[in-house]
């Protein structure tokens, strides 16, 4: 699934196609998605994109309308965007095709599975087309007024982004009483959004804190952040921060070919490593793999306490 990270690299190169763009035509392939597309979406035909923005995981793109389009990406879920010349050299009409009575894209052989999977595309008045494709189809597409955007429900909830106005302190009030462990209290979006299970792995890794550990443990009774508390909110901004740079080196490769997104695995030291040693100078411990609410969950148990 798209972490933050990746979901930002998306939305960067979203914003480098797309901004001050006007749709003139939306291709819709199905009736939805996690949930149907809302009703009045072909009418964003005619409203410029001002912005794009990251809430969590949704992409919120402002139009000139006052309204706001909200993309989730799901499991599976990407866009790929057609420069007009791109589109032009399509040798298939452009509009939906038929393959068997199921409605494809033309731009198969560039977004995969023969177009099948391509269930959204916004067409612009300079020729840029934006598909969206998600074999999946746990994604989300919603359209509302900007001025609801504090109570919808799929954004009303959400806690903190863990980037410069996060701070320990802030974690702290939220982790005070809870019991559960600090790995599964990082990925509850009330606490915190977008962490994500690989990066929580990472953070919790490099805090040398074990992904079992009680969260309340890390705060102190008058409520204050211990120092390992304080060092986890570092450390998940610090691998957050190098993930978004590393997912930027794909965002040309993304805008303009195949929407291919750029995870952190060339830097992972612990995700995905069971029975490999761990990559801390001087431990000699050897990565595990366990299971908490039935994700997978990486660390050392040497150096992780």
């Amino acid at each position: 699934m798209p972490e933050l990270p990746e979901v930002e690299t998306v939305r960067q190169g979203l914003i480098q196609g797309l901004q001050g763009k006007t749709i003139r035509d939306v291709l819709i392939r199905r009736e939805g998605l996690r949930f149907p597309f809302p009703d009045d979406l072909p009418t964003v035909a005619g409203t410029t994109v001002l912005d794009i923005r990251r809430r969590a995981k949704y992409l919120l793109i402002d139009l000139d309308d006052g309204r706001v389009l909200l993309s989730h990406l799901g499991m599976s879920g990407r866009y790929t965007l057609f420069s007009s010349e791109e589109a032009d050299a399509v040798a298939v009409p452009l509009l939906q095709t038929v393959n068997g009575g199921v409605p494809v894209s033309a731009f198969g052989s560039q977004t995969g599975y023969d177009g099948k999977h391509d269930h959204l595309e916004f067409v612009f008045t300079d020729g840029t087309r934006a598909v969206y494709t998600d074999p999946r189809r746990f994604g989300v597409i919603d359209l509302f007024p900007r001025i609801e955007e504090p109570v919808h429900a799929l954004l009303e909830r959400l806690g903190p982004e863990p980037f410069e106005q996060w701070s320990a302190k802030d974690l702290a009030a939220r982790l005070q009483h809870r019991k559960t462990a600090i790995k599964i209290a990082l990925l509850n979006q009330h606490i915190v959004v977008g962490v994500g299970n690989i990066y929580a792995c990472e953070a919790l890794h490099r805090s040398g804190l074990s992904p079992r550990r009680e969260a309340r443990t890390l705060v102190r009774k008058n409520g204050t952040p211990t120092k390992r508390l304080e060092q986890l909110v570092n450390e998940v901004k610090q691998v957050l921060d190098e993930a978004i740079a590393a997912g930027g080196s794909t965002l040309n490769d993304f805008a303009s070919v195949d929407g291919t997104l750029g995870y952190f695995a060339h830097r992972f030291t612990v995700y995905g490593r069971e029975d490999e040693p761990c990559l801390k100078d001087g431990c000699g411990g050897t990565v595990e793999r366990i299971t908490q609410s039935n994700r997978s969950t990486f660390l050392c148990p040497r150096c992780q306490r």
